[in-house]
């Protein structure tokens, strides 16, 4: 008994020391830090961090692979408390959500029934799936199936909708589709995101210059989420007021109702919810990405400067605006009368651009007061030339510089410059009683609706073509003959006549006839010989177009270099990319157009914005990848849509004319909550080739 006793405890000491021998032998160190970071981790193992689950995650933070925010579901506490652990900072990042691309849900028509597996990756194995729209959701529910987190659930119209609080952007739904209709991005990647001949976009959008997801809005409105509605909007326009009200809504050509019944009245919706959010009291909160430590120079305040400032800020980069006017907005503010665009309004707008910390310096101009090497001298990375149109073209006859004549541009903002308080006595602009302004643009009749309201007794127009070719807004050409505008067409003045005095007295003008269509698609005036008609006048306003003034690039240095058009426009090597040839120099709006609409300078800003950005990050600054730019998708475009029941389309709301001729009032009004309503009921909320047959 003792001798087993005694064997027993040899036999135990004998394992102890073999042990102990292992455990120097075969020990693995663990950094004790491993354990404490995976603590401050989500523990929910889903993979969206890129690793496999939180203990690999953990071990990398340690190893200096992946940053303290290195977990997507748990959030910045997460991140400060792993920073606490590793003695740094914790950073920022932008949170990862998941994105549903498609809309149309079950409404395409099926080519063949299925009754297979209930899968959509087994569905899309057969020809791609039943469904006629071939880049369209299966309504399967794989992406349902996959998410861990109950944030991705299938709506009544068949397609996925995502809560975006319950979502931490892992990406398991995105993986699971077989179409990738889903797509996990960030805050950032949905800004420079832009139409591609793939996505699933309505023709309106395709046709929009601002690239607005407009069904998406109005389906928004019609739920009355008119706080999402705004922020859809503003993901690529950040001046959806402004748009509101002057937008010649392009987009409203290619609305698919408008083929069978009247096209919805897109741009009045856009102008309701933008009210109500300036009407609310309160601004809706704008994100922005971290700060990148780069710099960029706007060099003008307009449309195009204001978008490309507004976008750049949201990417995280530093932006400051040097504008040559008293006060920011450029031809929105200066060019485009109160009664149209209130500048309150416009204020307001600007403003909350600015309150995303963006600076402003006013009263400055491109080589006057700086040149492109002060801005280089001052740190900025990137420079954006959105300077406008604001050089008149001349009519080119005997008598148009005597006393009493003007032109477009000119008067406008010689009147708007009064009207704020910005323009010293001197300039303000004697009205006559017979006035004549020469044109058929926007500029013309924002001129004559002007002379109007500060009193002449006659306004008239003076135009070369016939009302048809008139290229302005046709909204506008009907409120100028409701106010007593009256036209002259087929009128190509030939010379100004003055008095003693060297003031105007007459217009001469030569009658003319319609021809062969020129280069525009329009067809060419040609004059009738003999026909000389004299117009007695005291006041002559000429706008018949402007363009870019472009003389700062003769100031002997880096500006030299700029390539500038034959029509003295900045010559941008790309319309997509904006960048010019100097690398770190960039131009859009009518900088780079030439006098255009206000939507399309806010989509130049935003190319040159995303272009920029390309730029500051190292990046090749190319075009957005199977780009759609100024083009349709073929299979969109409908030749007719069933369904179809007539609806009327609700009528723009505004002053009587006897009320709005006495003062500068704002004219068009904005249509009730009731009617928005309405109105967004008889969008068909199309995508890419079905639409809602229950809503025709």
């Amino acid at each position: 008994m003792v001798e087993a006793i005694l064997f027993m405890l040899g036999l135990g000491a004998a394992s102890g020391a073999i042990l102990s021998a292992a455990s120097k032998v075969f020990y693995v160190y663990e950094d004790p830090r491993i354990a404490e970071v995976e603590n401050c981790l989500a523990g929910a193992n889903c993979g969206g961090c890129g690793y496999a689950g939180c203990s690999a995650a953990a071990v990398a933070v340690v190893a200096g692979e992946a940053p303290p925010s290195v977990c997507i579901v748990a959030g910045a506490e997460s991140a400060a408390n792993v920073a606490a652990v590793m003695g740094m900072e914790a950073g920022a990042a932008e949170p990862l959500r998941s994105y549903n691309l498609c809309r149309g849900g079950e409404r395409a028509d099926d080519k063949y029934q299925y009754m297979g597996i209930n899968s959509c990756r087994a569905l899309s194995m057969l020809y791609g799936g039943k469904r006629e729209c071939e880049i369209g959701c299966l309504g399967m529910g794989d992406c349902v199936k996959a998410c861990q987190f109950d944030a991705i659930a299938l709506g009544e119209d068949g397609f996925p909708v995502i809560d975006e609080l319950k979502c931490v952007g892992c990406g398991a739904c995105a993986e699971a589709c077989p179409k990738n209709i889903l797509e996990v991005k960030k805050m950032s990647d949905k800004l420079l995101h832009f139409n591609q001949q793939d996505d699933r976009i309505a023709p309106c959008t395709q046709t929009c210059p601002a690239q607005i997801d407009i069904p998406k809005y109005i389906e928004q409105i019609r739920k009355g989420d008119y706080e999402g509605a705004v922020n859809t909007i503003r993901e690529r326009n950040p001046l959806l007021l402004a748009c509101g009200r002057v937008c010649p809504h392009p987009c409203e050509d290619y609305c698919r109702r408008g083929i069978e019944d009247e096209a919805v009245s897109i741009n009045q919706l856009k102008r309701f919810v933008a009210d109500y959010e300036m009407n609310s009291g309160k601004r809706l909160p704008i994100s922005c990405a971290p700060d990148t430590g780069k710099k960029v120079a706007i060099v003008g305040a307009g449309p195009a400067g204001l978008s490309c400032a507004f976008f750049l800020r949201r990417l995280g980069h530093s932006v400051t605006i040097f504008e040559m006017m008293p006060k920011l907005g450029g031809m929105i503010r200066y060019g485009i009368p109160e009664y149209r665009l209130p500048k309150e309004v416009l204020q307001w707008e600007i403003d909350g651009i600015l309150k995303l910390g963006v600076d402003a310096h006013t009263n400055v101009k491109l080589g006057r007061d700086f040149e492109l090497g002060s801005l280089v001298a001052a740190g900025y990375d990137a420079v954006f030339m959105g300077i406008g149109a604001w050089k008149d073209y001349d009519l080119g006859v005997e008598g148009e510089n005597l006393n009493g004549c003007y032109t477009g541009i000119n008067f406008l903002t010689r009147f708007a410059k009064k009207q704020q308080g910005d323009a010293p006595l001197e300039e303000a602009i004697p009205i006559g009683d017979k006035c004549v302004v020469i044109g058929g643009g926007n500029t013309a009749i924002d001129c004559v609706r002007t002379l109007v309201r500060l009193g002449a007794k006659e306004v008239s127009i003076v135009y070369r073509r016939t009302r048809n070719e008139m290229p302005a807004n046709m909204v506008e050409i009907e409120a100028a003959e409701h106010e007593g505008i009256k036209f002259h067409f087929l009128a190509a003045p030939t010379k100004v006549i003055g008095d003693e005095n060297g003031h105007v007295k007459q217009l001469e003008y030569l009658k003319m006839e319609l021809g062969e269509p020129d280069a525009s698609g329009r067809r060419r005036p040609v004059p009738i010989a003999g026909s000389e008609t004299l117009m007695d006048i005291d006041m002559l306003i000429t706008a018949i177009g402007q363009g870019p003034d472009t003389a700062f690039v003769k100031d002997g240095k880096r500006l030299d270099d700029l390539k500038i058009t034959k029509w003295s426009t900045i010559d941008a090597l790309n319309p997509e990319t904006l960048q010019t040839n100097i690398p770190y120099v960039f131009a859009a709006g009518d900088a780079y157009t030439g006098a255009s609409l206000v939507v399309e300078a806010i989509g130049g800003g935003r190319r040159a914005a995303r272009s920029i950005h390309l730029y500051l990050t190292g990046q090749e600054v190319t075009a957005p990848p199977k780009s759609l730019y100024k083009e349709h998708i073929p299979e969109s475009i409908f030749e007719s849509v069933e369904g179809i029941t007539p609806k009327a389309r609700t009528p723009m709301p505004e002053l009587p004319v006897e009320e709005r001729i006495q003062s500068f009032v704002e004219s068009d009004l904005v249509i009730t909550e009731e009617d928005a309503i309405y109105e967004a009921n008889r969008c068909l909320n199309c995508c890419r080739t079905c639409y809602d047959k229950d809503v025709a």
